[in-house]
């Protein structure tokens, strides 16, 4: 069997070890509780991203009668008062409370639920140390966020393999990373602002306006593959489109929208990192 299969296997691999990586580990995926009340296991995940305007529903199975619940929640980051909200029968054995959505782009919320039990102190909390942080979005149309998805997706493959292909002097390897580049400016550099502008009204929040490790990482790979691309393009010197593809291999690994926008309430403008917060003291 011709080995270019294995290496496009690899490739393919590889891409997926690291995209369950940081759906695993990102601050946007739903963060999954278990607790007990009383003799009832319970299992939900509680979301961590939504929709600008959409009804917010946290959703729990049905716990036991003689137990009260809630869910508590603030603005954040702020030293607002916690507001509450008792969770009601729905539908099909659950309840549901019903959160305030009406933040702005890039806003967000911390929560924490909460279950006591009348005439008794019993009470039990779950993430109230260290309270679950969701952040809201404008709605990011189809025709921006696909392409973005797809040739990133794309272009970790070709990396992974240009990479792979590169380690053991496949004669392929510098087209494969001139691909890389060409879906990275495309998808990366392109694609990427408009999707964030839509969700967030900021179209670039990285170096130098900010440090945003989604718009920073994407910024590392495509300069290490610029790099890589010319200096192969007299001669082949694989080492640098080996650098390239563990480069971007580790930048893609860091969780994604890790250290993002998020709406500043007092000055009412998106702030994203230490850089920005800098630039709107100068600015005020």
């Amino acid at each position: 069997m011709n080995r270019t299969f294995f290496f496009w296997l690899a490739a393919i691999v590889i891409t997926g070890i690291a995209i369950i990586y940081q759906r695993q580990t990102g601050p946007t995926y739903p963060k999954k509780v278990k607790f007990t009340i009383d003799t009832v296991d319970v299992k939900i995940k509680l979301p961590r991203s939504f929709e600008c305007n959409e009804v917010l529903e946290i959703s729990i199975p049905n716990i036991p009668l003689e137990w009260n619940s809630y869910i508590y929640y603030r603005r954040y980051p702020t030293n607002d008062e916690w507001s509450s909200m008792p969770f009601l029968m729905g539908d099909s054995n659950r309840m549901v409370a019903i959160m305030p959505s009406n933040l702005p782009p890039a806003g967000k919320l911390e929560y924490y639920l909460e279950f006591d039990k009348p005439f008794s102190n019993e009470v039990e909390s779950i993430s109230k140390e260290d309270p679950i942080i969701i952040r809201f979005k404008g709605a990011v149309p189809n025709w921006a966020l696909l392409p973005h998805i797809l040739l990133m997706f794309i272009a970790m493959v070709f990396s992974s393999l240009a990479g792979v292909m590169a380690l053991f002097k496949h004669n392929k390897f510098r087209f494969y990373g001139m691909l890389t580049l060409l879906l990275m400016l495309v998808g990366g550099l392109v694609f990427g602002p408009i999707v964030q502008l839509y969700a967030f009204g900021e179209a670039w929040t990285g170096f130098p306006y900010g440090s945003d490790l989604t718009d920073n990482k994407t910024l590392i790979a495509f300069v290490f593959w610029v790099i890589a691309v010319l200096v192969n393009l007299k001669k082949e010197r694989p080492w640098a489109t080996v650098v390239a593809a563990l480069v971007t291999l580790i930048v893609y690994s860091i969780p994604h929208s890790f250290r993002g926008s998020e709406f500043n309430f007092e000055t009412g403008q998106v702030v994203t990192g230490m850089v920005s917060h800098l630039r709107l003291l100068f600015l005020i």
